[in-house]
């Protein structure tokens, strides 16, 4: 069923009650996910929503409103509310609000799907999910959980400049987590979350239960595992946890409205200066970093944004150097950008705003293997267990679930609580391996924003090292 017509009537109802520029999204969303524990299913949700979502731009102010009710009357009074709105902030005059160009397009995008996710049955999650924390339980863990996630997502998307796009964007994923406690010891484990723009067909490439009883030896591994020792050295970063690294001292950093201090909820602002665009080295020759909603398959690829501009490939950082960021048409138009396609809100109740889409590192020349001959002295670590980020993106901690020792070109020893330090452009400017095994990692918790709102992205990352990083807790 079409809701352009509803969405359609709002963007005229703007323009009628003097707005010079609107749009107007329509969302049907459907989500599911469930976990179990050891051995029993413990969560079931479900839900459904529905509803428009109109934004209205008056002089230089933006006014939003949004309504659960698709009559026609009703999309009409949304978009005379969110034109009143625009006008009332417009009395506090600032500067002209300009858009970058965004061609009309009149098209359909729908994300790869081979099995619908919400097509299965129930009952066939539910015991994936009980085999796989049984088989957990059976190998050793004290705690054993896993868990699975959905989204539906349909779209209908109108501007006044003639934009007219429907979307349907599928996803879900999955994991499994044992956890084993032993004397003043509690030791976790995880199968690496992951999520994707796909069907259900992702969950079953998991293999849940395959992977169940290495996650619950490990945990119980660890316990005993000597700590990871304090000192600077080489550290070799798995592609989940790089995938994180990526996320948050990269991803958010490059949000242009936290450059241009227009947003700082959820860990602050960037220490990027847009002066610097182009020039700014970021890190080491092979640090390149693609904003990438194309990529097929992953979190964060879509057709349109939410302002309709088509998706598009373009370079954060190229061979080391700052070159790109992620924007909206306005924030694009205050920084004398030519490009936006980075705008995306969580639903049709909130205002869509600058996200990450895929950002990741294009694959490096080497393989972990070769990465790991190639290190005489240094420590693998894998999977997050703890992060902390200054406010400006720049200072950062992360703990991992399991690290390895290093020797003479061989992965030694495991090693319980390894955690690293750094700051950013020095750590990335450190990083002289990099492996071709690019996967493209899902985080579909990112918050940002007030009110909250939670996007989706996803992280193209493989293993790499860094040489003379901070390792271990300093005694």
């Amino acid at each position: 069923m079409s809701h352009f017509d509803e969405a359609g009537a709002a963007v005229q109802a703007a323009l009628d009650a003097g707005a010079r520029y609107a749009d107007a999204r329509v969302m049907v969303c459907r989500t599911e996910s469930m976990t179990a524990r050891n051995g029993a299913v413990e969560d079931l949700g479900s839900d459904e929503s529905a509803g428009l979502g109109v934004r209205a731009l008056v002089g230089s102010s933006w006014g939003f409103y949004a309504v659960p009710d698709l009559s026609e009357p009703s999309a009409r009074a949304a978009g005379r509310r969110a034109a009143q709105i625009a006008a009332a902030s417009a009395q506090v005059a600032g500067p002209p609000v300009e858009l970058v160009p965004s061609a009309p397009v009149v098209a359909s995008w729908a994300s790869d799907c081979k099995v619908d996710p919400l097509s299965v049955p129930l009952s066939d999650k539910g015991d994936l999910l009980v085999r796989a924390t049984t088989v957990a339980k059976e190998a050793g863990a004290d705690l054993a959980q896993a868990h699975y996630a959905v989204w539906d997502t349909h779209k209908w998307f109108v501007s006044s400049e003639g934009h007219r796009i429907d979307q349907h964007i599928r996803e879900c994923g999955g994991g499994v987590t044992a956890t084993a406690i032993g004397e003043g010891e509690v030791q976790r484990r995880s199968l690496p979350g992951q999520y994707g723009t796909r069907g259900w067909e992702l969950v079953d490439e998991l293999d849940l239960v395959g992977n169940a009883a290495q996650m619950a030896e490990q945990a119980r591994a660890l316990l005993t595992a000597p700590l990871c020792p304090a000192g600077e050295t080489s550290l070799i970063l798995g592609g989940s946890q790089l995938a994180l690294q990526i996320h948050e001292s990269v991803g958010h950093a490059i949000e242009l409205d936290r450059i241009l201090g227009w947003e700082a909820a959820f860990a602050g602002t960037s220490w990027l200066d847009l002066s610097k665009l182009g020039a700014l080295r970021y890190g080491s020759d092979l640090m390149n970093i693609t904003i990438d909603p194309t990529f097929p398959g992953a979190l964060g690829s879509f057709g349109f944004d939410d302002e309709g501009t088509p998706a598009a490939k373009r370079h954060a950082v190229k061979d080391g150097i700052w070159v790109g960021v992620l924007a909206g048409r306005d924030s694009a138009a205050v920084a004398g950008l030519d490009y936006a396609g980075s705008v995306r809100s969580d639903g049709w109740s909130r205002l869509p705003m600058v996200r990450m889409t895929n950002v990741g590192l294009e694959p490096g020349p080497h393989t972990l293997d070769e990465i790991i001959a190639a290190t005489d002295d240094g420590v693998f670590m894998d999977v997050n267990r703890s992060w902390s980020i200054d406010d400006r993106r720049l200072n950062f901690q992360f703990g991992c679930e399991i690290g390895y020792e290093v020797k003479n070109g061989k992965r030694g020893r495991m090693l319980r609580n390894p955690t690293y330090t750094g700051i950013g452009p020095k750590f990335w400017a450190s990083m002289d391996m990099l492996s071709s095994e690019t996967i493209a990692w899902g985080t579909p918790n990112c918050g940002k924003g007030q009110p909250g709102q939670v996007g989706h992205t996803g992280h193209p990352a493989a293993p790499a090292r860094f040489t003379n990083v901070r390792v271990g807790v300093q005694g």
